[in-house]
């Protein structure tokens, strides 16, 4: 690991401090940017994944756990490397991009990244609207009716927090992911308090210590299985790169944020987790929808957590909702700011400095989520499966790109050159068969390729005829600015 200093850059693309030029608000300072990295870690994952996981592996959950981890952290080091070679808004699609230069890829991958998000925020807004209809007793409109309403309205707001400013949102962010911490907080101390005997719950530490698999299953299949449903979970420390255009300083900033915030995440995982086990039967764990609201009744039955535990949850999976439709609207405007997706994406209101265009886009496309399609079984898992993919690109992207090293004029982060290797073998092993994956995952997953497909053709054919010439790969450096672009194309 190390920071490699280069000539500056040219002159247009960066201000006076260095940074690059961009119109979108700079207001991530390094504290809020690790409370965004750890608030979307710690999101819908670890409040609803730890039972399932513990189907798989028994009282080890921890295991897998740390696998995805080890798995994260490794990937984390090419992002690190791309995002300060390239801040610029657009992440993984930005990255690959840049190494390939091919926008047929280009856009699945954007595709398949804003899809999971806002896939993501669509399912944590069903699931904030039916907490919070249970909690008032929503009985003034029929069954389901009002989880749909209240689900709607929550996106709606969502977008307009989005559009207000990304001040606004990260403050939010920031009061979510306190109430996030001290939901999880609670689980732990509630673990310390049985341990001390004074709450009167059995406590049993050594099931945190066995593995218990079902059929033929070895203990490393089981781990492997476990792992890619905890990866699920481990997704989401990759949302921050699309906000680089909004970081103070991303070069400098994100390689000690990043890893930090990993770390953090990785102890509060692994804490949760042994006390889960500990408190609760595997096969209790296993089978309950709120396994966290299971660990508190167990380890403190003499509180009234019932009547706080489901609000502490429904402001978590807001959280996500929250932090997924950021990263959508930002990858949009990234891309649409490098040709790959139609210009207008990329326009940036002049008042609120905000992607307008595209939070508008993405607001609508998770409202129609909302209300047309149901439960989709093995979400979280294919949500797992199409970032693994995207993972294995972006390992793939930082050891091609390295050939470039000498394009680029400023300092940035250098990971070591064996890392991107290890994550790219590992996110590959980790996308087959052979980990125990449900099949309808891959279904799943294929039916969202073929729409992305659908829709790069009819992206395609549009370009050709709003612009003169076809799209071709360039150096962000080499695109107009985006003050020159919205002073032609935005009336206000």
């Amino acid at each position: 690991m190390s920071t490699v200093s280069r000539d500056a850059a040219p002159a247009e693309a960066r201000s006076s401090t260095g940074e690059v030029d961009t119109e979108l608000k700079r207001v991530m300072t390094p504290k809020l940017l690790l409370l965004f990295i750890i608030g979307d870690i710690l999101g819908t994952g670890i409040y609803a994944i730890t039972g399932k996981v513990a189907g798989e592996v028994g009282g080890a959950v921890w295991v897998p756990f740390l696998i995805a981890f080890a798995i994260a952290i490794v990937t984390a080091f090419a992002y690190l490397e791309l995002i300060t070679k390239y801040p610029h808004a657009g992440g993984a699609a930005n990255f690959i991009h840049q190494a390939f230069g091919i926008n047929f890829l280009t856009f699945m991958v954007t595709f398949t990244v804003m899809a999971s998000g806002i896939t993501s925020a669509s399912t944590a807004a069903k699931a904030f609207a039916a907490n919070l209809a249970a909690g008032i007793g929503a009985d003034w409109a029929p069954e389901g009716t009002a989880v749909l309403l209240l689900a709607v309205a929550f996106m709606l707001v969502v977008g307009l927090v989005n559009f207000r400013g990304v001040a606004e949102s990260i403050w939010l962010n920031v009061v979510l992911t306190i109430i996030e911490l001290t939901g999880l907080l609670l689980v732990i101390f509630v673990g310390l308090w049985a341990v001390t005997g004074m709450s009167g719950a059995e406590v049993d530490f050594s099931r945190a210590m066995m593995f218990e698999t079902e059929g033929d299953k070895n203990a490393f299949l089981a781990a492997t299985a476990g792992t890619s449903l905890a990866f699920f979970a481990m997704v989401g420390f990759e949302d921050s790169v699309n906000m680089a255009e909004e970081t103070k300083d991303p070069v400098k900033t994100f390689p000690k944020i990043m890893l930090t915030g990993l770390l953090i995440t990785a102890v509060i995982y692994v804490l949760v987790s042994v006390t889960a086990v500990a408190l609760v039967p595997v096969g209790e764990l296993k089978e309950g929808d709120t396994p966290l609201l299971q660990v508190v009744q167990a380890g403190a039955p003499n509180l009234p957590i019932d009547t706080i535990y489901p609000f502490i949850a429904m402001f978590a999976v807001a959280n996500t909702a929250v932090i997924n439709m950021l990263m959508a609207s930002r990858l949009l405007y990234g891309m649409a700011n490098q040709e790959v997706l139609p210009r207008q994406l990329a326009l940036v209101h002049k008042g609120r400095q905000s992607p307008w265009v595209a939070i508008i886009v993405t607001t609508l496309l998770a409202v129609g989520l909302i209300t047309f399609v149901g439960k989709v079984s093995a979400l979280g898992g294919t949500t797992a499966l199409l970032l693994l993919a995207v993972f294995a690109l972006v390992n793939i992207a930082c050891i091609v790109l390295r050939k470039r090293d000498h394009e680029i004029g400023h300092e940035f982060f250098r990971a070591p050159s064996w890392l991107p290797w290890v994550g790219a073998a590992a996110c590959l092993y980790m996308l087959g068969p052979w980990t125990g994956r449900d099949p309808e995952q891959y279904v799943v997953a294929g039916w969202l390729m073929l729409i992305a497909l659908v829709l790069f053709a009819i992206t395609w054919f549009l370009n050709r005829a709003l612009y003169a010439h076809p799209t071709k790969l360039r150096h962000p450096e080499q695109l107009p600015t985006q003050r020159e672009f919205n002073h032609h194309n935005d009336p206000r």
